[in-house]
């Protein structure tokens, strides 16, 4: 069994800040890319950042400049840094990981439960 809880989020001003964190927990043998990403209501959930094992990024242009991805493999942690929010960043967000959970199996895609970000005045 293997788990991504979630952590952070809540509510912001435009032009404030909050953090994202996310852990992998139980059976992993190695986990690859990980990475976040969100869904408006009313729109298809899109990729907001992702951080490959070595660490190389990438992000949706919306948010270059704004949201800083990192990871600490020895957590099994991805946390996700939100500076400059604006109203449009308010979107429910969830992490993902590519995890091996044993040495003969492939790896499988894994998802948090979603947290929940809001920025308003």
């Amino acid at each position: 069994q293997v788990q991504l809880v979630e952590s952070g989020g809540g509510l912001a001003q435009p032009g404030g800040s909050l953090r994202l964190s996310c852990t992998a927990s139980g059976s992993i043998f190695r986990i690859y890319a990980m990475g976040w990403y969100r869904q408006a209501p009313g729109k298809q959930r899109e990729l907001v950042a992702h951080i490959a094992s070595g660490g190389s990024t990438n992000y949706t242009d919306s948010v270059k400049g704004r949201f800083t991805i990192s990871r600490d493999n020895a957590k099994n942690t991805v946390s996700l840094q939100m500076n400059s929010l604006k109203p449009e960043d308010t979107a429910v967000y969830y992490c993902n990981a590519q995890i091996r959970r044993h040495v003969l199996d492939g790896s499988g895609d894994y998802w948090g439960q979603g947290a929940q970000v809001t920025v308003s005045s």
